[in-house]
């Protein structure tokens, strides 16, 4: 049926995109800490921040949106392979919880293993990406076999509406996705009570050193 294949070709490509992200981040993160054997809390901080944006954006797939309602329904049989999904997702958010709980013992400790850090990285995206090819090795062939007829122009069409509204989001706000190299890292914080080195990014670093961690994720059902 031309319907589903679009649609399994949309999915693929998204899931393509998806990949590159987090293999592009985790390259980076690793080309960053390479020679560090320390790091500081500014850099956990980003690693948190952005292991949490790749995480949420999980969420607003449009396999997640309109691909696995339409599974539940046709196929209540399936929920063994989705919890399997799901399960990923879990060793995801462990990871980055991890993160987050370094970051508030880094609040009292400047500074922290690189080493811990990318190994955190390596299990989130690990995870991730054994998700996407679980998905696209066996919950899309599970699709083509449970969704019949109306079914697949009914997530046609909300592919379209989803993508108009993506479009109208675009024009007033920036994507989450796909991850795009920043400036590079900062690799210490001013002391707290030390001078102002001068201009902006003094200011920069003093707010930096204040920041509190972010409160711990937790799994969306």
């Amino acid at each position: 049926m031309l319907t589903a294949t679009y649609i399994l070709v949309s999915l693929s490509v998204e899931q393509a995109s998806i990949r590159m992200s987090l293999l592009a981040f985790q390259k980076y993160m690793h080309v960053q800490l390479r020679h560090q054997s320390r790091l500081s809390l500014a850099q956990l901080q980003y690693a948190g921040d952005w292991l949490s944006r790749l995480y949420q954006g999980g969420y607003w797939r449009k396999v997640e949106m309109y691909l696995v309602p339409a599974i539940r329904q046709a196929a209540p049989h399936a929920d063994g392979l989705l919890n399997e999904i799901n399960g990923l997702n879990h060793v995801a958010l462990e990871s980055i919880n991890a993160v987050q709980q370094r970051a508030g013992a880094a609040i009292d400790h400047s500074e922290l293993q690189a080493e811990q850090l990318c190994a955190a990285i390596d299990a989130f995206c690990a995870a991730l990406l054994q998700r996407l090819e679980k998905e696209e090795r066996e919950l899309f062939a599970l699709a083509r076999k449970v969704i019949v007829g109306e079914a697949w122009f009914a997530i046609a069409y909300q592919f379209l509406a989803h993508d108009a509204r993506a479009q109208e989001a675009r024009r007033g706000k920036a994507q989450v996705l796909p991850f795009v190299l920043p400036a590079p890292l900062p690799t210490s914080l001013p002391a707290p009570g030390a001078p102002a080195t001068g201009g902006k990014n003094a200011e920069a670093g003093d707010a930096s050193a204040l920041l509190a961690p972010s409160p711990p994720l937790r799994a969306q059902a």
